[in-house]
């Protein structure tokens, strides 16, 4: 074999390579389109029988997703293989199990099992307005995937730190594992009265309204691994990795209740500060036309 065959197989070799590399973040976005559909099958299982145990696997499917889509994403950017294709595909797969998936889920534990002794009329109300907060949270969870697509840099109406990045709205993965969270907390157990489920119309609610919001929520994006010490972060993974496994139902409720709130907190205390920042201003021209004033008495 001469050089320029030589030449030609590794041309050959690498563009294999390269294919496989744009072959493995979307991999990942599959991985996380089958744990939707198996959360939605889940969700529809728990109908016909044996409700706690088919939605305790679909909160827990949706929450195993959540690292497919942080991955398949970081993966993409870490080998330069990022295209539009693997984006318009990893926005359908979120589309499907960060929404549909827990919309559904949403609905059918917090609404579908009341029991027949309540109210008929109450009954009634609550299934026509969990259908529609459900659907509000479809909607507002696509509406942030459409927004994230179509903006480039955009920047939270209250801004954060500089240097730091920021979601602009709460991202619907977010969204998506405090519905999955709450329901495994509870370990699949539906909603017994309908005053819980007033307060699961409030929460279903909040969070499609926080996801269309245009408040700050901390990325992480800042955070790199390459940066530590390997064996400490190994170290560190390793204690992680236990805990969420065996607190799993507190741990995982405990980390999406805190980020949600976390955003509402953030857009609280810029309102906050920017109002007393608005009262010092006037008071010190208040001051300013004072010393200015001539002495009239």
């Amino acid at each position: 074999m001469n050089g320029r065959d030589t030449e030609l197989a590794k041309a050959r070799a690498q563009a294999q390579l390269r294919r496989g590399m744009y072959l493995l973040p979307s991999l990942f976005t599959c991985g996380n389109i089958a744990a939707g559909f198996f959360s939605i099958t889940e969700t529809i299982k728990a109908i016909s029988g044996d409700a706690p145990t088919h939605l305790d696997w679909a909160a827990i499917a949706i929450i195993f997703a959540i690292p497919f889509d942080t991955l398949d994403g970081r993966i993409a950017r870490m080998t330069n293989t990022a295209s539009e294709f693997g984006k318009e595909l990893d926005s359908l797969a979120d589309a499907i199990t960060f929404g549909v998936a827990p919309a559904l889920l949403a609905l059918i534990w917090g609404f579908h099992f009341l029991p027949s002794t309540e109210n008929p009329t109450l009954l009634e109300h609550l299934h026509q307005a969990g259908a529609f907060i459900c659907f509000l949270f479809l909607i507002g969870g696509v509406s942030r995937l459409a927004r994230f697509n179509i903006s480039h840099d955009a920047q939270p109406r209250n801004p954060g730190r500089p240097g730091r990045k920021y979601f602009v709205g709460m991202p619907i993965p977010a969204a998506a594992g405090i519905v999955a969270s709450t329901v495994h907390f509870v370990g699949g157990l539906p909603v017994p009265n309908w005053w819980v489920a007033l307060l699961w119309l409030g929460m279903v609610g909040l969070c499609g309204f926080l996801m269309v919001s245009t408040w700050r929520f901390w990325s992480g994006k800042e955070i790199n691994f390459s940066r530590s010490h390997p064996f400490q972060l190994l170290f560190l993974l390793a204690i992680v990795f236990y805990v969420m496994l065996r607190y799993s139902s507190v741990v995982f409720f405990a980390i999406g209740i805190t980020y949600m709130f976390s955003g509402i907190w953030a857009r609280a205390a810029y309102g906050w500060s920017r109002r007393r920042r608005k009262e010092a201003g006037g008071v010190s021209e208040t001051h300013t036309v004072e010393a200015k004033s001539p002495n009239l008495s």
